[in-house]
């Protein structure tokens, strides 16, 4: 066949599609006649094309008498060459034996195995970064007309089947707002294509229905799945019966059926308000099924595409991860039920990630009775509820954002609570060094373990610090003396080149939080909590005092060796023996001075009386040349 172009052409290129298939199946695709329900439309675009370009474009068609079909497409240089997506379409429709088309049920080939194997989030190989362009495109594109002229805008810039999915949801995700209202009164009006593009809101129904269209309009098979979901107020342990509640969608995509759910992909609704908010996730495009099936029960299990599919009693009982859950990276967490019980009064929780991640908890709401303890690639969280009771267990992540997200949640139960633990209220999370507290530069600590026991209510605790890092402590328990004056009094620090030693004396026994904050030196602002210990002592014996107060002058590298009591006898000759650098003399003040001597060992050393006074100061004069002397540290005198 030889064509010539129009000599009145400006710009023409040519399109040639060959359509290989029987003349009766190519006529059926295209016949006039309903098709079902869920198919997609017959003509799948083709008119919008004929109408815009009906002056432009010119359409030879011709068939052999094997019933091969052969079209050429004339068209100017900036028109879309939309044709071809009207005759691949056979493809991927089945015909029925009235003619009669409709969308391929999913088979063997469109499924994955269960449980997820970890490989993707996806359930196709995906690099995202590829529909950058893409979706900035899309999700800025307006509505003008009607739903055709708006799905041949997005087509400008996509050049796959995948890419148009990727444009048409993009533009629902940031357009189409839930409307909860509607989905209330079950306004059936409000799901509708046209009602959707003047409110810009719809319910479930509405997004999937939404959805559906546009990828028929684009040439792209899709169809709509009816189902139940574990969504806005769900309850853990529910069960499920009579109509569904929830609706979205499968996409027909290189040689296979994957999932989709744009009303979960444009936002949330809160919980306290019922408002709806936008809040794109990434979660519900392609999902793996595997992970799919965590929320989205279908009414027919085909749609499930998992081999073995699930059954309603075990998605009614299997646990529920959030979508954030995956989003930030989490791989899985133990026990595997949603409703967990406790041994001996403790529960325990543990969360595999793929990377370091912050963790944190809610117990009732409330950041108590656990210690979560960070790991490489997750966390552990050991539970003690109060009382017995039925409890509400929220665990929160990080991730790579700058705020914390709910990724899985509990139903504890306590028959019998352990009354001997009660953790400190100021216990705050995590418990024990991590990858975190090396980044934040605390590192070889000498207790790896979150938990110290000591039988004399006595423990040194080290670690190494980087250059230009400034450690601070507190100690804090439930029960007094420790107040918020002498919470850093029953902890002496000391610094030694490049560690950090904490002594610390509790003042009874009991549980105690050691807290630890971090700064950097050269830079303004607050200490940063890091991490804390639980320190542990069951010895009723245990009255230790505070240690003496230390002042802004005390050195970072200076080492206190005696009296490290900061309570001092009374009418008692006490000993002092410190090691100060850049110090020219020292001296201790009492009701008289009392000189120390450097020894050749390098240490300040005398004594001092305690008669007649209530207070006893260590001063220094820091340059011979002068006369003024700085108080470094305090001790109180007992009463006689």
């Amino acid at each position: 066949m030889e064509l010539k172009k129009d000599s009145n052409a400006v710009s023409i290129d040519m399109l040639l599609i060959v359509h290989s298939e029987k003349r009766r199946a190519a006529q059926g695709a295209h016949s006039d006649r309903p098709a079902d329900p869920g198919a997609p439309p017959q003509r799948r675009g083709g008119n919008l094309v004929e109408k815009q370009h009906a002056q432009q474009t010119q359409v030879i068609t011709s068939y052999d008498n094997q019933g091969t079909q052969l079209t050429v497409e004339v068209h100017p240089r900036d028109a879309m060459p939309q044709l071809f997506k009207k005759f691949s379409l056979a493809k991927r429709l089945q015909v029925d034996k009235n003619g009669n088309t409709r969308p391929r049920q999913p088979g063997g080939k469109d499924t994955h195995a269960y449980p997820w194997d970890r490989s993707s989030l996806k359930s196709m190989p995906l690099d995202l970064r590829q529909f950058e362009k893409l979706d900035t495109y899309a999700s800025q594109v307006t509505v003008k007309s009607g739903l055709e002229e708006l799905v041949s805008d997005l087509l400008q810039e996509a050049h796959s089947d995948l890419e148009i999915v990727r444009a048409i949801w993009i533009w629902i995700c940031h357009h189409i707002e839930y409307d909860i209202e509607a989905a209330q009164e079950k306004d059936r009006q409000a799901f509708k294509p046209t009602a959707i593009l003047q409110t810009q809101k719809t319910n479930c129904d509405g997004y999937a229905g939404l959805f559906e269209r546009m990828c028929r309009i684009a040439g792209v098979q899709c169809v709509t799945v009816p189902g139940y979901s574990k969504g806005f107020g769900y309850q853990l342990g529910q069960s499920f019966s009579g109509e569904f509640d929830h609706a979205w969608n499968a996409v027909f995509l290189e040689g296979r059926w994957h999932l989709v759910d744009s009303t979960w992909g444009s936002g949330l609704v809160d919980s306290s308000t019922s408002k709806f908010t936008f809040l794109y996730n990434e979660f519900y495009f392609l999902t793996h099924p595997a992970l799919f099936i965590e929320d989205h029960f279908p009414d027919n299990k085909n749609w499930q595409l998992l081999k073995p599919p699930q059954s309603l009693r075990q998605f009614e009982n299997n646990m529920y991860h959030k979508s954030e859950f995956y989003n930030k990276g989490m791989l899985s967490a133990q026990p595997q039920t949603s409703i967990i019980k406790t041994v001996n009064g403790k529960a325990t929780v543990t969360i595999e990630s793929c990377a370091p991640t912050l963790f944190m908890f809610m117990l009732n709401g409330k950041q108590e009775h656990g210690l979560l303890s960070l790991r490489k690639n997750g966390m552990k969280l050991d539970v003690y509820p109060p009382t017995a009771g039925t409890y509400k267990l929220q665990i929160f992540a990080k991730g790579n954002s700058e705020i914390y997200s709910s990724v899985l949640e509990y139903t504890l139960k306590c028959h019998c609570a352990d009354m001997d633990v009660r953790l400190p209220a100021e216990l705050h999370q995590p418990v024990g060094p991590s990858w975190f507290s090396e980044q934040m530069g605390i590192t070889k600590p000498s207790h790896p373990e979150p938990v110290i026991y000591t039988s004399d209510g006595r423990c040194s605790v080290s670690f190494g610090v980087e250059e230009g890092i400034s450690v601070l402590a507190s100690l804090h328990g439930d029960d007094g003396p420790v107040t918020e004056e002498t919470q850093r009094r029953y902890i002496f620090q000391l610094h030694r080149e490049k560690q950090t030693e904490l002594k610390v004396q509790l003042p009874h026994a009991g549980k105690f939080a050691l807290k630890i904050f971090v700064k950097k030196r050269q830079e303004p602002g607050n200490y940063l909590f890091v991490f804390n210990y639980l320190i542990c002592c069951t010895n009723t014996k245990v009255n230790w005092p505070v240690f003496p107060e230390s002042f802004g002058n005390w050195g970072v590298d200076n080492e206190l060796l005696e009296p490290l009591s900061g309570v001092l006898p009374a009418n008692r000759n006490v000993p002092f023996k410190l090691k100060l650098h850049g110090v020219a003399k020292a001296l201790v003040k009492g009701q008289d001075t009392w000189p120390l001597t450097l020894s050749p060992e390098g240490y300040w050393e005398g004594s001092c009386s305690t008669a007649g006074c209530r207070e006893v100061y260590v001063m220094v004069l820091e340059n011979a040349n002068h006369s003024f002397y700085s108080y470094i540290l305090k001790y109180q005198v007992n009463a006689q």
